[in-house]
């Protein structure tokens, strides 16, 4: 399916965020299925949301017929502001969700390693004021950072993939995460 990307700056609470909005365009003229919003590995890491991960879920979401935000935390690329551990780039994300994600479509949100992070306190912060559809977390930074549990209702939707030689969060941290809610791994 070929895809319209779009270069954005969106208004956050730290300045400028600079984004890039892929919009699916299938062959039937449907209307894209909803927004997927991915966030980035970390930003004094090299994390970036051109990321080969973070442009392959972006790929992948576009095939299934999903809009797909990725954005630069603050401090990276054109966006705004400095690296804050966790609390501003989840600030960050969350703006980005309400101005790009209207809130009547279904929203997907994912991220990559320290985007994982994010991406859980994302969730855990919309629980109960929005719908959300789907969750996708790859290789969660689960060892560095308190990643927030997802709720029940959300674990049929939610898709938690980590490396099982991953050399950066080994894979029996994400396992003593994902265990006490009964999260699966993939």
């Amino acid at each position: 399916m070929n895809a319209l990307t779009q270069s954005l700056t969106l208004p956050g609470p730290a300045g400028a965020i600079e984004a890039l909005l892929d919009t699916p365009l299938p062959a039937d003229g449907a209307a894209p299925r909803g927004t997927a919003v991915i966030a980035h590995p970390h930003p004094q890491f090299g994390g970036t949301m051109t990321n080969k991960v973070v442009q392959t879920v972006a790929r992948a979401c576009v095939q299934c017929g999903w809009r797909a935000l990725r954005f630069n935390f603050r401090g990276v690329g054109a966006s705004q502001g400095a690296y804050d551990e966790g609390r501003g780039e989840l600030q960050d994300m969350l703006a980005a969700i309400e101005q790009q994600a209207p809130a009547a479509a279904p929203l997907l949100i994912a991220g990559f390693s320290f985007g994982a992070f994010v991406a859980s306190q994302a969730v855990a912060a919309l629980q109960g004021r929005r719908a959300i559809e789907r969750v996708v977390l790859i290789g969660t930074a689960a060892e560095n950072f308190a990643v927030a549990p997802i709720a029940a209702e959300l674990h049929p939707a939610t898709l938690v993939i980590h490396g099982e030689q991953d050399d950066t969060v080994p894979l029996a941290a994400v396992l003593d995460w994902a265990r006490p809610q009964s999260l699966p791994i993939t």
